[in-house]
């Protein structure tokens, strides 16, 4: 159950990550509404990650959260940002992807 938490926290954290780039892109009350998200997200994120780390060790659950994180933003950046998809980048994710698998696979719990 501690994994799912933590892929769920991990899933929060591409949240607010994306209501940043949202937020970057827009004026008003719809910056304020999308700065409204990011701080919701981050404190779903923030809890999910404490309850997953009671049991699950500290380093393996931040590292695999952070990847998480890391590698959601880069797709939601492909997707809807538009960012460059290119050879070395896609690489790179994947090698993220193949270590937070190697993490889950060598931790016990």
């Amino acid at each position: 159950m501690n994994w799912v938490l933590l892929v769920i926290a991990g899933l929060f954290e591409v949240g607010f990550a994306s209501c940043l780039g949202k937020a970057k892109e827009s004026t008003g009350s719809v910056a304020l509404y999308w700065y409204a998200g990011f701080l919701l997200c981050l404190a779903i994120s923030m809890y999910l990650l404490v309850k997953a780390t009671q049991e699950l060790p500290i380093g393996t659950a931040y590292a695999v959260w952070t990847g998480i994180g890391a590698v959601g933003t880069v797709l939601v950046g492909i997707i809807v940002f538009k960012e460059p998809a290119e050879f070395w980048r896609l690489f790179f994710i994947t090698t993220l992807i193949a270590s937070i698998i190697g993490l889950k696979v060598v931790t016990a719990s």
